[in-house]
């Protein structure tokens, strides 16, 4: 099992981008009242029939060529559901996939949430091919990154990797999160 759950979202959106989408869009939301902790992570890439959605919760069936077992998304729901939480992943072929996974906020299980601006700033910079709509919100508060708003702004030539742009995504991230979450640890 991953430490992080972080590091779940960074392999949903991975398996996201092999499936081509163009915008992946990934909600992180904590409601202390709700006592929840739900991340939606959603794209429009080639989708998955039925049957594909079922063999894909199975750890012995993967798609990718370098492994022989998929861990990633039974990890995930396992987490999910050990916090008396759930997970639901619904998609259409050719339309798309959602992942959700609610988790037990104060459950004794829950693993941390982790860097997450580190784990947006990752997809982000690194596959600049694809846009990214990033809510993070607790309670009443929220904050969005989209990367389709940075373009806009930036214009097409300008790089994500480039390091001042970079930074900037990273501060903006972790900024923003500190002030959205009063700095606590989720």
């Amino acid at each position: 099992m991953m430490p992080e759950i972080s590091l779940n979202i960074l392999d949903v959106a991975e398996n996201s981008v092999r499936a081509k989408a163009s915008l992946i869009e990934i909600t992180v939301s904590v409601k202390t009242k709700e006592d929840t902790l739900t991340v939606i992570i959603r794209d429009d890439g080639c989708g998955m029939t039925a049957d594909q959605v079922k063999r894909a919760q199975d750890p012995f069936f993967t798609t990718r060529t370098t492994r022989i077992v998929g861990l990633g998304l039974p990890f995930f729901k396992q987490a999910a559901e050990s916090t008396g939480g759930s997970f639901r992943i619904d998609s259409e072929k050719g339309k798309g996939t959602t992942v959700t996974a609610v988790f037990g906020l104060s459950h004794i299980d829950r693993m941390p949430l982790g860097d997450i601006s580190s784990t947006i700033h990752t997809l982000v910079v690194f596959n600049e091919q694809i846009d990214f709509k990033y809510i993070y919100e607790y309670d009443d508060r929220s904050f969005t990154l989209d990367t389709r708003e940075m373009r806009e702004m930036l214009g097409d030539e300008i790089s994500f990797m480039e390091p001042e742009v970079s930074l900037f995504i990273w501060e903006y991230l972790d900024t923003n999160k500190g002030e959205t979450d009063g700095g606590i640890e989720v």
